[in-house]
């Protein structure tokens, strides 16, 4: 019984930091129309960035949390017109057209993080790494009690932008109907930008704890992107909250089935599963999504 109550805490800790990467991957969905192939990579290169940072500097990774921010939301706001160039005009096969950029796009980061940093697996230590506290017989890691307060943080900050600013309503209006949303005054290019932006910088802050988890590689990303495309295909795509709940189950599934299975299953039956929910819910666990 202990075990299970383990392996459930360890589920819902590391499904917390999944929900980060969804929820901007599902925003960037429900605006740009775009599934991006390389998400998974832009965790890679986030985890890389601080990796590096690190390394120079030897401060503490979760230090350099808001200057990764910071980066990537530049990085995503000067990147997205180039994504949208290569889909204009191209509207009867746009989405086929992003998937075949974005593909693209992460065997590119993929081989260039070989060629510069080689196939060595690296670690990122932070001030909670092998730290654990218990709670009614139960060790929780510190760091990814850090990473789920993380992950729970930024998710409420970026649901009360989208719900309760004037910017979150302008970024709701550019996913229902964006050229409604052009009518009512909307520059759906700008909002276009920055909700890439905001998508690549909370990805790329994901990838700091995930290196800190687990390990940087250039390999990683793949991983990252399968888990990225369960959640937000279970969850219904561009539905926030459906990711939310997929996250969570993630987090579940990978844990249980590490302990109780064996890790060599875990897509196998992770897939199985979203093939049984697309089944009884073509449109995600809500039934929210497209």
């Amino acid at each position: 019984m202990d075990l299970f109550f383990q392996t459930l805490v360890n589920g819902l800790l590391i499904g917390g930091i999944y929900i980060a990467v969804a929820a901007g991957f599902t925003l960037c969905f429900g605006v740009l129309h775009v599934i991006d192939f390389a998400v998974g990579e832009w965790v890679m290169l986030g985890a890389f960035a601080v990796f590096w940072l690190n390394f120079f500097t030897g401060v503490d990774p979760l230090i350099f949390l808001p200057l990764i921010m910071v980066l990537f939301m530049i990085v995503g706001y000067y990147f997205q017109p180039l994504l949208q160039r290569v889909i204009t005009n191209q509207q009867s096969n746009a989405l086929l057209m992003a998937l075949a950029f974005t593909f693209g796009m992460s065997i590119l980061f993929r081989g260039s993080a070989l060629t510069l940093f080689g196939f060595n697996q690296r670690s990122l230590t932070t001030f909670l790494s092998g730290k654990n506290f218990e709670i009614l017989g139960i060790s929780i890691p510190a760091l990814r009690f850090g990473a789920t307060v993380f992950a729970v943080l930024v998710t409420l900050l970026f649901m009360f932008l989208l719900y309760k600013t004037k910017l979150g309503l302008a970024v709701r209006a550019a996913a229902e109907r964006q050229d409604v949303a052009g009518l009512m005054g909307i520059d759906s290019s700008n909002i276009a930008r920055i909700v890439y932006a905001i998508y690549l910088g909370l990805t790329a802050m994901s990838g700091t704890f995930l290196g800190s988890i687990f390990s940087v590689h250039p390999d990683m990303g793949l991983r990252y992107t399968l888990f990225a495309f369960f959640v937000v295909v279970a969850g219904g795509l561009g539905s926030i909250q459906g990711a939310i709940l997929a996250g969570i189950m993630l987090g579940l599934i990978n844990s249980f089935v590490a302990v109780y299975v064996g890790g060599q299953y875990i897509f196998l039956i992770l897939f199985t599963v979203l093939y049984l929910i697309l089944l009884v819910a073509p449109k995600g666990i809500l039934g929210k999504g497209w």
